[in-house]
């Protein structure tokens, strides 16, 4: 056999191989495949599905035994059927090229036809196949200093965009915010544009900023790039700790070995000991009696390289009654405590269980075998208890022979073990078999006897198959050799090409030799085929060439290998794919395909280099930036602790090269799927397989030809049509583009001064020069660690990532201390200063305290000075009582003293440098008492005025001192001040049918609000969206069959409740899909709730009585349900309606009820029935209590929780006239200025249905009085002469930013003014703590009593409380159980169980927060204690402990609130 090699010019890459068996397959177009078979011409036209929008692309071309001179067009019909011509070849001979054509420019995306034409004298053939074209967006990604963050910490971040080649773009954003976790918006710019490519910018966190995720948005347009960020209450650990366990563990195991390793961040080992934990639990949900999780517990002590290991018997988790309850693996927990200090830091891994113990496995089984030819082989054998593997080699003389290997789990052989051949088809035993000492089987098969047909050979250790469930067993080996036959169109070969696989990742800037293998079965006569192949990148296709090979008569298989040579550019990673094909003398095509992954690799090469390599703290270091000349380099590094913290999000290649529109090409949009005619077939004739077609799809490219390579939709055969059971690969679209110090002193002297400890130590930009090299000057920060650095360069040829240099900063002698993040005034903790000496020589040390005002140290027994000699340590303790709130410094100082004692039989000796070591650490302490809060809100329209409001901050004499402090806070919307905290701008909706609505409904407003006043922008609205069909989805579950619906669902159906879902769902339909038949059942069951004289009842129980308001009877009940069908648009003239309001007119003239009055003048409002609307609303005047500029309404003259829903529906049927004049606006200002001043500092009102109610009148009234024009500013001025003074200003560009400052001066008088000539809302909160109260007798009360476990490894505590109820009611609404831990302790909720069906008695939920547990309860009946258990575990040492608050109160109903 020879082989020559052509050159084409540029391609693509593939995926798997691609045969072509002999039963069903298709042929493009049926006029084709009739005339090939008598005038066999044969083209091939391969481009990728998607191709970038403008972009230089390419196609590739074959064209086979054309047999005459033929004209091949390629053309693209758009959308409007204009043709533009890409390609147009005259050949009499055949080719196979590329050819380059310009993508059109679209704006998204557009789907249109590559057309093929292929004409000759005798031959014309016409193709079409759908293209994509697509606009890729810039790229942009946003990379923050570090992924978590305390409160009062800087967030710095960046934010870079560039195109799809990584080149950086010059971007203007129009809005850059931050966004807390309740997606209030506390950063804002607008309209910032990067410098030299780079936007750099940084947001200080309130001190009392709330725990949870946070997000940084950057907008370009309606594109919105988000990037998350962690606020949580942290230490940094000082060490880490590594599990290492096997991924898989066999039942044939000896025992579950177990290492756990930890070491500190600056490299030396942790001594201590080592909890290991191995649990198996059971399958959730399951409720069989006895069932429980089962665990084991050994400690170990750490060895001198800081390891520990351990082998745990397995044997107590298994052979148990209950092993078909139990789930296939163990949950490792490694808890590691520190020798001297306790610190405890936890990692855990899961290993899963197997029951295989071994394997039998053919090996290098041939695909086909003769008629009549002999099968040898061999077999071995291993396992884990064992396992089995078989080959079966090809033996000359037509014989086929095979071998077996027979292995454990692990891998290892197995001698002598029984092995059982099977023929597959029929279940029968051909041969018994049984391994030598290698593990290995030879055996023999004559396949003379067997039947002519494939052969479906299966391994066993069993004379049968045998299948079972959790008990131990051998996987079986099936493999079919197929019977050797001529190939055909009509009867395709065992043919195929594999490309043999490379050393990954490909290396950037090599050139690879790429080998193909083929194996040609079947084909007749010598002939010459050609093999064709395809490399492509990012989707393009950027190599194509092919190589001829020729075969002999004589040869029914021929096979070999080819190569060509494969340059990895830079431009290629992430990934190259290649494709390879050949179409064969019997008209098969065959392909193989096989995708590698390249280096991480730039552009842009990028390094960063530290000199010195280590340093000691506060000495200077240089580091050494390297990228190309011109660069803009973005550098950061932080402390490696915060990765052990937080090891994720973090910039890095994975994440850059998500980015890309396309990393590699894979299947097809189903947009550009194709449509299929039905094949027409003759009988008996065999349809190939589409192993060719799936190849290329799988590769991303589209193929127009008119050889068979792909199985039709349906066959049509004697008229009739027959489909196939058609199953598409499912197209994933590639994800947008998304994204992803003070100086220490420097002393020449022998004492080191330690007081600067960032967590990001750099964080500047840094420009290269044309030398292509800089170096940056630093000062080393004073923690004993290793720095890691995350960098990245910026040129005009592109990005560049550096790989992390890290610098360990470390002196042999120093001094570590041991602080909690707070703790509470007045209590104790034992403060730890951990000395360490890794000098070679023994010191003596003496460590001593700084005193301070701020707090008391008790001395323990121990001597504060002692010898330490090489690799020692020792940790020195006092006992810290804080005195003063707020940040307190706490100062160590360690010295090496010259001493004449000896250590042992070693002399003391002084270190020649940092002789000693002084430590400053910050520590928070809190107020203790429990907290409280009071707030006071405006709406302040100046309009060209200036309004000014007094404020006096006064506090209860009880108040604990120091712990008041106020602020406030200024919005520039109007709907601004409802909407923050409101459980976020659009909080998913959860929870039971109730309170999944009361969420719900405020998404509904809020996005209604936005739509009108158009600052819905695309972003939100898809946000909003998402939430709004997970409310839809979850509200189904409460729904009954008949259309109403009930709190829980298996409860009554509930009138109230169903009404508030159809009026809730029919303003959600406008954004959302809501099912019409949810809509109209609903509708029609309420309707079937109405009485003969026209008024509703209501049925059903509402757990939370007060959500449904005044509505107490069928007046209000029906008035109720009217205002929601007219809100849907239900015509006044429905006799549904027009009875209601027959059932209303009567009562309307004899209201002694506050609320029907509001309740019904907003019905008919509604209705239109204006003197009737005239008539209550007059009445409601009357009944109007006005406080200057604010006027509101109560059911009561001393007030009461209805008052904020009352006001709230008179200010709707105010606002329903039409058109609105200025005085009924001026009227409906008053309202609104009163309601805002009943908000909470979280902007929500005094019960959760007021909130609803409150927000839908006001997002209405802000609707009206919208307008994005004007500003105004307010000036926040204290009495006190000299005091502080702010001023906020609000325009249209920051209405929705949340601006606050604190207010020192308190208590005191403030003054606030506004001019201008838009509306502000204006809060100022104050928060403060009271002694913790002493016990009164309430309705709902909680009893709680602790029990002590004190272990070496800390105390626990078995907390149980008890609520009782004794109030009127039968029992409560749904109460919240609110758990203050104590300062040291973690909570353990596993007793309370886990949802949905295992929690405890009456538990709907546990959620667990930094420092408290929140319990909701469904209820608590009236005289039955209710008694739970939390296991409280201690992780700090703290004495003197100040009382820890459990809080209980209704849920809608927070004034109820009891403590103990």
């Amino acid at each position: 056999m020879k082989v020559s090699q052509e050159t084409g010019s540029e391609a693509n890459i593939g995926f798997r191989r691609a045969l072509m068996p002999s039963y069903l397959e298709m042929c493009p177009q049926k006029a084709v495949f009739s005339s090939f078979r008598t005038q066999p011409r044969f083209f091939m036209v391969t481009f990728p599905a998607v191709i970038e929008s403008g972009s230089e692309a390419k196609l590739c071309v074959t064209l086979l035994k054309p047999q005459e001179s033929l004209t091949l067009t390629v053309s693209l019909l758009d959308d409007k059927n204009r043709t533009t011509r890409l390609v147009q070849q005259v050949s009499s001979t055949p080719f196979h090229r590329s050819f380059s054509f310009q993508a059109p420019r679209v704006d998204g995306e557009s789907v249109q036809k590559m057309k093929v034409e292929v004409q000759g004298r005798v031959f014309r053939v016409t193709e079409e196949r759908k293209v994509m074209f697509r606009r890729y967006l810039p790229l942009t990604f946003i990379q923050t200093d570090k992924p978590i963050y305390n409160p009062g910490q800087m967030v710095n971040f960046r934010v870079v965009t560039m195109d799809a080649k990584f080149v950086p773009l010059d971007q203007m954003y129009n809005l850059v915010v931050v966004e807390d976790n309740n997606n209030n918006r506390i950063g804002q710019w607008t309209s910032v544009s990067s410098t030299r490519w780079i936007l750099q910018l940084s947001h200080e966190l309130n001190s009392e900023a709330q725990m949870g995720m946070y997000t940084i948005s950057a907008f370009i347009g309606d594109r919105m790039i988000s990037q998350v960020f962690e606020v949580k209450k942290y230490v940094l650990p000082k060490f880490d700790v590594t599990v290492n366990a096997s991924q898989t563990y066999s039942v044939a195991d000896v025992g579950l070995k177990v290492e756990a390793c930890a070491k500190y961040t600056y490299g030396q080992p942790v001594p201590g000991q080592a909890l290991v934990e191995v649990c198996r639990d059971p399958f959730p949900y399951v409720e069989v009696p006895g069932v429980t999780r089962q665990c084991l517990r050994k400690t170990t002590k750490m060895n001198a390289t800081g390891c520990a290991s351990l082998t745990v018997d397995t044997a107590v988790f298994f052979n148990t009654k209950f092993e078909n309850n139990m789930q296939d693996a163990f949950l490792v927990n490694v808890n590691v405590t520190e020798e001297g200090t306790d610190v405890v830091l936890s990692k855990s891994a899961t290993v899963s269980i197997t029951f295989e113990v071994g394997k039998v496995t053919f090996l290098d089984l041939p695909d086909y075998f003769e008629p009549g030819s002999t099968i040898n082989g061999k077999a071995s054998k291993s396992s884990s208890l064992v396992s089995e593997a078989f080959s079966l080699v090809p033996f000359p003389n037509r014989d086929l022979s095979q071998q077996m290997t027979v292995s454990r789990f692990d891998g290892t052989p197995i001698v002598n073990k029984a092995v059982y051949l099977l023929d597959g088809n029929s279940n029968k035993l051909l041969l018994n078999l049984t391994t030598n000492q290698n593990g290995l089987v030879t055996f023999s098969v004559n396949t003379a006897n067997l039947p002519k047909a494939d052969l479906n050979l299966v391994a066993s250790v069993t004379p049968e198959v045998v299948y079972s469930y959790k008990s131990p067993y051998f996987t079986t080996d099936t493999r079919v050799v197929q019977l050797l036959q001529p190939a055909s169109p009509d009867n395709p070969s065992f043919s195929e090409l594999t490309i043999v696989k490379l050393e990954q990742p490909l290396k950037c800037g090599a050139t690879f030799p790429v080998t193909v293998k083929y194996s040609f079965v079947g084909e007749s006569g010598g002939y010459s085929a050609d093999i064709v192949y395809m490399v492509l990148s990012r989707g393009v296709i950027v190599l194509h060439a092919f190589q001829t090979v020729t075969a002999r008569a004589s040869n029914k298989v021929t096979s070999g290998s080819v190569s060509f040579q494969l340059p990895v550019s830079v431009d290629m990673a992430p990934a190259v794919q290649i494709l390879v094909y050949c179409v064969l003398p019997s008209d098969n095509v065959v392909v193989g395909g096989a995708s590698f992954d390249t280096e991480a690799c730039f552009q842009n090469k990028v390094s960063l280099q530290f000199s010195p390599a280590t340093a000691v703290p506060a000495e200077g270091n240089v580091l050494t930036v390297s990228a190309q000349a011109g660069s803009l380099c973005g550098l950061s590094a932080v402390d490696q602790s915060v990765r052990i913290l937080e090891p994720g999000r973090r910039l890095s290649a994975e994440v850059v090269f998500n980015l890309l529109p396309v990393r590699s090409l894979s299947n097809y949009p189903y947009e550009v799927d194709d449509e299929q005619e039905c094949l027409n077939v003759r009988p008996r004739r065999a349809v190939p397989a589409d192993h060719a077609y799936d190849t290329f799809k799988i590769m991303g490219l589209k193929v127009s030809t008119n050889l068979p390579i792909q199985v039709p939709q349906c066959l049509m055969y004697r008229g009739l049509n027959y489909y196939r059971n058609f199953h598409d690969v499912m197209y994933f679209r590639q994800p947008e583009a998304m994204a992803a110090g003070p100086v220490g002193d420097t002393s020449p002297f022998d004492v080191t001064v330690r007081t600067d400890f960032p967590e990001t130590w750099i964080w500047q930009l840094s420009e290269v020069g044309a030398t292509g090299s800089t170096q940056v000057s630093l000062t080393v920060p004073d923690t004993i660690t290793t720095w890691e650095t995350e960098a990245f360069c910026l040129s005009s040829k592109g990005l560049g990532l550096a790989p992390a240099a890290l610098l360990t900063v470390f002196q042999p002698f120093f001094l570590e201390l041991s602080l909690p993040y707070s703790i509470v005034r007045g209590e104790s903790f034992e403060l730890k200063a951990t000395v360490f000496n890794y000098l070679s020589k023994c010191i003596m040390v003496k460590v001593t305290p700084a005193s301070s005002t701020a707090f008391t140290l008790g001395a323990s027994n121990e001597p504060y000075s002692s010898c330490l000699c090489a690799n020692g340590r020792k940790t020195f303790k006092w006992v810290l009582t804080a005195s003063v709130l707020g940040a307190v410094n706490v100062t160590v100082n360690a010295s090496a003293e010259p001493s004449q004692t000896r250590c042992g039989t070693e002399a003391v000796t002084v270190p020649t440098r940092g002789r000693v070591d002084v430590v400053t650490r910050s520590l928070l302490v809190l107020p203790e008492g429990v907290e409280r809060t009071n707030t006071q809100s405006w709406l302040l329209c100046p309009k060209g005025n200036v309004l000014s409001e007094d404020v006096t901050l006064t506090f209860p004499t009880n108040v604990v001192q120091g712990s008041a402090r106020c602020s406030v806070s200024v919005l520039g919307d109007i709907m601004g001040r409802a909407l923050k905290n409101l459980d976020g701008l659009l909080q998913m909706p959860s929870g039971c049918g109730e309170q999944n609505m009361i969420i719900l409904a405020p998404n509904i407003y809020i996005l209604l609000y936005l739509e009108v006043t158009g600052q819905l922008s695309a972003a939100i609205r898809e946000t909003a969206i998402g939430y709004l069909q997970s409310g839809y989805q979850g509200q189904l579950n409460y729904r009954h069959s008949d259309g109403s619906f009930s709190t829980f669902g298996y409860d009554a159906s509930n009138t109230w409740l169903t009404a508030f879902v159809l009026r809730s769902f029919g303003l959600a339909k406008r954004f959302v899909f809501i099912d019409p038949n949810v809509l109209q059942s609903a509708k029609d069951w309420i309707i079937s709730q109405q009485g003969s004289n026209g008024c509703f009842i209501q049925q059903g129980t509402l757990y939370h009585n007060e959500m449904k308001g005044g509505v107490g009877d069928n007046v209000t009940m029906t008035a109720y349900i009217v205002a929601s069908l007219l809100e849907l648009g239900v015509p006044v003239t429905d006799p549904v309606i027009t009875n209601a309001l027959s059932c209303l007119r009567p009562v309307v003239g004899n209201l002694r009820n506050t609320y029907a009055t509001a309740l019904l003048a907003y019905t008919f409002s509604l209705a239109g029935e204006t003197s009737t609307r005239s008539q209550l609303l007059t009445s409601l005047n009357n009944l109007a209590i006005s406080e200057s500029t604010k006027l509101h309404w109560s059911q009561t003259p001393s007030g009461d929780t209805l008052a904020v829903e009352i006001s709230s529906y008179v200010l709707l049927a105010v606002l329903t006239e039409q058109p609105l004049t200025t005085a009924t606006l001026g009227y409906a200002n008053r309202i609104v200025n009163w309601l805002v001043t009943q908000q909470n500092p979280f902007g929500g009102f005094s019960s959760t249905q007021d909130t609803v109610v409150a927000l839908h009148a006001l997002s209405v009234y802000a609707a009206k009085v919208f307008s994005m024009e004007g500003s105004s500013t307010v000036t926040v001025q204290s009495s006190v002469v000299g005091g502080e003074s702010y001023s906020f200003t609000v325009n249209r560009d920051n209405r929705l930013l949340y601006q606050e400052k604190p207010l020192k001066n308190v208590p005191g008088k403030y003054s606030v003014k506004a001019s201008g000539s838009t509306c502000v809302s204006v809060q100022v909160a104050c928060f403060y703590n009271i002694p913790t109260p002493v016990k009164v007798a309430r309705t709902l009360s909680v009893e709680a009593k602790v029990k002590a476990d004190c272990r070496p490894l800390g105390a626990n505590l078995m907390l149980n409380f008890t609520v009782k109820y004794n109030g009127a009611k039968a029992t409560t609404n749904m109460v919240l159980v609110d758990v203050k831990l104590l300062s040291g302790f973690t909570a353990d909720t596993s007793l309370l169980g886990s949802p949905p069906q295992s929690f405890a008695p009456l538990v709907e939920r546990v959620d667990s927060e930094d420092d408290r547990v929140l319990v909701y309860l469904k209820e608590v009946p009236k005289g039955v204690p209710m008694t739970y258990t939390l296991q409280l575990k201690q992780v700090l040492a703290v004495r003197n402990l100040k009382p820890a608050v459990i809080n209980v109160y209704d849920y809608y109903q927070t004034s109820t609130l009891s403590s103990s």
